[in-house]
């Protein structure tokens, strides 16, 4: 072993040792902690009398098995560090000060590791090592401390591994069989698990494990909500683990952050269960926070997907606020009405367009193509109204829709512009962004409206409809560069 392995070995083992302590001290705090899932019948589970004992226990375990901690360190390095361009430099040699200096980082990756493996020697089906198990559950505990970096993701995968009664890591699932596989036999019935199974006891321990970050401090709730966001992609544990319980209690949580999560898991919760979803929904709705209200706003549009008509008062209410993130989202989630009532998103729009806020009216210029399609008459007028408006982004779109309007119908793109010269609207730049695309292009339908000639139509584009026969001839591939530059505007 080099001498930079040994430093960074060292510096790294005394961290890893220090957090274990920290974390056992933690995760022991709730006692007693919670049996394993999986026992063995010729041994009996022998419970630690202190946490004194199970802190002693764990730092025995790491001093003993120094193997396991080096095995796991190369594993974390060759991860961390950053992209060399020599794949047979010594990662310790090179990157030895970026390491020094990312000691913490790596102490907790590793720590996560260890746990992993003591935890699947506990859920072992051969032969489960209660010992460990005592260990991982506390260390999980103490280590579950906020909702960033390795808790989030390997404790989740922790928690979830403790809920089914399996090793981490172990596959849980299997592909659909088809003829993409290479033995595939189509005259074969074989029996098929498509999702995990809760384990009766696993449960338990993982309903422990999530009551005690709902009653732990803001950090622990915010993690919560995150691993239950994950748990969400698991319907077979929704209900053993009453998710839908603890989500009810935290809607109504004295910090903002973790409703505003809570508020993320709506989709997923909706589609389990629609009644208790938008009863969720309907709980962050009557809260007052600026985070929450924008949260729901952001949300807008996965609820309509869900609840249609139930998420409309959502929409009233959010239409009224105040603050200009809420009323920008809420103005872009306005389209998703036209979905459920056609007169009721026209009207809609007209509303909005005048609003005060210039984001507002900027977020309706999308849904304008679908409105002249819908309404090619525009007895509102909406043209005219965001045609007048101040915004030079409002008009450079609507200028835009109208260029190309006057491509695909003429008689529509007469209809829209004779209203904007009856409503005394400036055409200018209109003009003029018509001649930059093409040349005297403009000049036809300045004389129509001066009713000096008659209305220009468009020339349909030749279409090539292949014979499906070998042509006799093939053109030059200058010609076929000219055609391409002519048409497409391809450049050389």
């Amino acid at each position: 072993m080099s001498k930079s392995r040994s430093e960074i070995s060292q510096i790294v083992f005394e961290k890893v040792a220090t957090l274990l302590v920290e974390a056992l001290e933690r995760g022991t705090q709730s006692w007693p902690l919670p049996h394993p899932p999986i026992k063995d019948a010729d041994f009996p589970v022998i419970e630690p009398n202190s946490a004194q004992e199970l802190i002693e226990q764990g730092l025995g375990l790491l001093n003993v098995d120094r193997g396991l901690f080096e095995y796991k360190l190369n594993t974390v390095v060759d991860l961390v560090v950053p992209h060399r361009m020599n794949l047979t430099d010594d990662p310790y040699e090179v990157h030895k000060k970026w390491l020094e200096k990312r000691a913490d980082m790596v102490a907790e990756r590793l720590i996560f590791s260890i746990n992993n493996d003591w935890l699947a020697q506990a859920l072992d089906p051969q032969a489960p090592d209660s010992a460990r198990w005592w260990l991982s559950i506390a260390l999980l505990n103490g280590l579950s401390i906020g909702p960033l970096g390795q808790p989030i993701h390997q404790g989740y995968h922790l928690l979830e591994s403790i809920a089914i009664g399996e090793r981490p890591g172990t596959w849980h699932t299997q592909p659909e069989t088809g003829p993409q596989n290479v033995d595939w036999n189509p005259d074969a019935i074989v029996p098929r698990m498509t999702g995990v199974i809760a384990h009766e006891f696993g449960i338990k321990a993982a309903r422990w494990m999530l009551n005690e970050l709902e009653v732990g401090n803001v950090d622990r709730r915010r993690l919560l909500i995150e691993w239950i966001r994950l748990l969400m992609e698991r319907p077979e544990l929704i209900e053993p683990l009453g998710l839908f319980d603890i989500l009810t209690r935290l809607s109504s949580d004295t910090d903002s952050q973790v409703a505003v999560q809570i508020a993320r898991c709506l989709a997923k919760a909706i589609d389990h269960d629609r009644d208790v979803g938008h009863n969720l929904a309907k709980l962050l709705m009557s809260r007052s926070d600026l985070m929450v209200r924008r949260a729901m706003a952001d949300v807008l549009t996965r609820l309509f997907r869900r609840l249609s008509d139930d998420a409309l008062p959502f929409y009233r209410q959010l239409k009224s606020d105040d603050d200009p993130d809420v009323l920008a989202a809420v103005s872009t989630t306005s389209s998703d009405l036209r979905f459920l009532d056609i007169e009721m998103w026209a009207d809609d729009l007209v509303e909005l367009s005048k609003h005060k806020l210039p984001i507002v009216r900027r977020n309706l210029v999308p849904s304008l193509r679908d409105y002249f399609e819908t309404f090619p008459d525009d007895t509102r007028k909406l043209l005219p109204i965001l045609w007048q408006d101040g915004d030079e982004l409002v008009r450079t779109r609507m200028r835009e829709l109208l260029v190309k309007m006057s491509d695909v119908s003429t008689e529509q793109f007469a209809a829209r512009i004779a209203d904007l010269r009856d409503r005394d609207c400036d055409l200018a730049p209109l003009w003029q962004l018509m001649e930059a695309r093409r040349k005297d292009s403009s000049n036809p339908w300045i004389d129509w409206l001066n009713g000096d000639a008659d209305m220009p139509k468009s020339s349909p584009k030749k279409q090539h409809v292949s014979t499906m026969e070998e042509p006799e001839s093939l053109p030059e591939l200058s010609e076929a560069l000219e055609t391409l530059d002519q048409e497409l505007g391809f450049l050389d």
